[in-house]
């Protein structure tokens, strides 16, 4: 199958599940197709699904990761000892482990095609991530709490892992407990990776955008948190601060490389 095969697999599988789509039609523009599928991922509950269609679909994402093209961590230079910024998106990063901002339900945005990270990262990993998700929370028997973090695979990313904690959000001005809940974000996540003997961590910028965090204080507490986690550990923890707007890129910039 070539990648139109695949699509189009994909989307008639996905519609034959639920009757309520019966009356679907298939675009024929290429973009259109994406869009539906995507859309069909984000809306699909966790459920088990057969063994073809998670062929099929594994060798859809991959391939479409790797037309984006792929960023490896070996080829990015260090901003600070043991940092990396790097401005693209994560869900091309090829690295030991990305970090997704999710909700307290930890399955994923079911807004089609909605733009926030936690969407991409379940698009691009395939079903798999939510359902594995969805098995975690069951066992755990209740939401996710703000600041904690859990680590699952990244499935069809280039990652090997996600890293999913859920961020606080601001309303109105941003309160003590705001940055003390940021804070244990990061290092919750930072411990999840060194817990499972990664070399290297990816975050984005947790709890900025929607959840209402302003972005340059954000920054500065992900950057101070880390650079002292660094220095209490041994080894060194490897992470990348990723960006995918320009104003974060600037924020960053020049927060680091001043040690």
């Amino acid at each position: 199958m070539n990648q139109d095969e695949r699509r189009i697999y994909l989307i008639k599988y996905l519609l034959s599940e639920n009757n309520k789509y019966s009356d679907v039609e298939i675009p024929s523009n290429e973009d259109e197709q994406k869009r539906l599928l995507r859309s069909l991922f984000n809306v699909r509950l966790p459920a088990k699904i057969d063994e073809e269609f998670l062929k099929i679909q594994d060798e859809y994402l991959q391939e479409e990761t790797r037309l984006k093209g792929i960023t490896d961590i070996k080829d990015l230079s260090e901003i600070e000892d043991g940092i990396y910024l790097w401005q693209g998106d994560i869900t091309t990063l090829k690295c030991d482990a990305i970090v997704n901002a999710a909700n307290s339900g930890m399955t994923g945005c079911y807004i089609p095609c909605h733009n926030c990270i936690d969407n991409i990262i379940h698009t691009y990993a395939g079903v798999q991530l939510r359902s594995v998700c969805n098995d975690i929370m069951i066992k755990q028997g209740h939401e996710e709490e703000t600041g904690s973090a859990k680590i699952t695979s990244a499935y069809n990313l280039p990652s090997k892992y996600v890293i999913h904690t859920v961020g606080t959000i601001v309303s109105g001005n941003v309160t003590s407990k705001n940055k003390e809940e940021l804070k244990s974000c990061y290092m919750s996540c930072l411990k999840v990776a060194c817990e499972n003997k990664l070399d290297n961590i990816a975050f984005c910028c947790i709890s900025t955008g929607i959840f209402g965090f302003p972005n340059e204080l954000a920054a500065e507490i992900a950057v101070n948190t880390v650079r002292d986690y660094q220095k209490a550990s041994k080894p060194k923890l490897e992470v990348i601060f990723n960006v995918f707007k320009e104003c974060d890129y600037e924020i960053y910039k020049n927060l680091l490389g001043r040690y």
